[in-house]
């Protein structure tokens, strides 16, 4: 009897040691996997965290057109389309060059809006008559472009008004210093060429380098406009 009870015993205590290193097993295994899924999930944000910012550098730098952008960083500078669309004509234009360089794409939005009566070109006492009957005008723009240090090229677009740029034009380059920047001026008109309309511009901008302008109808295509930007030479 006696012995019986030692064999329970024994086996009982076996039972125990068994069942002891079981949980022991199990519990650095269940940490580990909780571990490695800590691990891989702080690297997947880790590598998540990265990505954004690489993607906002690449959209926010605009990549020149040609530059692959692995690093975010663009080695022949980077472009900004400015443009400023009364009827959407010169709006059309911008968006395809901006398509077709990769660049960013900023609309100069006058802070007081014009109507329909105020583009009356047969008025001489309509807004847009007053303002080009004034060389000195300059109305005011809502927003501004961030960070135009960034930019390197800059093309600005118009529509023409009296054969010239619209003085928000002016307004626009009189705002930012395009010292060693290249610009180049583009405009729509329905007949009117582009003959001397960025001459306010130039002298407004003197420390810059600029490009031959261009004359584009309102339905110019993206091919037309595409021939006229690489024919400039930039990268």
């Amino acid at each position: 009897m006696k012995m019986k009870r030692i064999t329970s015993f024994i086996l009982a205590f076996a039972m125990a040691l068994s069942l002891a290193a079981c949980v022991g097993g199990n519990e650095p295994i269940g940490n580990g996997g909780n571990t490695g899924s800590a691990q891989g999930t702080s690297s997947d944000a880790g590598s998540g965290n990265k990505r954004p910012e690489n993607t906002s550098g690449s959209n926010s730098d605009s990549s020149v057109h040609g530059n692959d952008g692995d690093d975010g960083d663009t080695e022949d500078g980077k472009i900004l389309v400015a443009y400023f669309s009364a009827t959407n004509n010169t709006e059309g234009i911008a968006q395809k060059l901006a398509d077709g360089l990769g660049a960013d794409l900023y609309e100069i939005i006058p802070e007081v809006p014009y109507t329909s009566a105020d583009l009356d070109y047969g008025n001489s006492q309509s807004r847009s008559s007053v303002e080009m009957d004034d060389p000195s005008a300059r109305p005011a723009i809502s927003g501004s472009v961030e960070n135009m240090d960034q930019y390197d090229v800059v093309f600005i677009g118009y529509p023409i008004w009296w054969g010239e740029a619209p003085r928000i034009m002016s307004t626009f380059i009189e705002s930012y210093d395009f010292s060693g920047k290249t610009l180049a001026a583009f405009c729509t008109s329905a007949s009117s060429g582009f003959g001397s309309s960025d001459n306010a511009l130039r002298s407004a901008a003197s420390g810059a380098t600029w490009l031959k302008g261009q004359r584009f109808s309102a339905g110019a295509s993206a091919e037309d406009v595409m021939a006229w930007a690489n024919g400039l030479g930039i990268k």
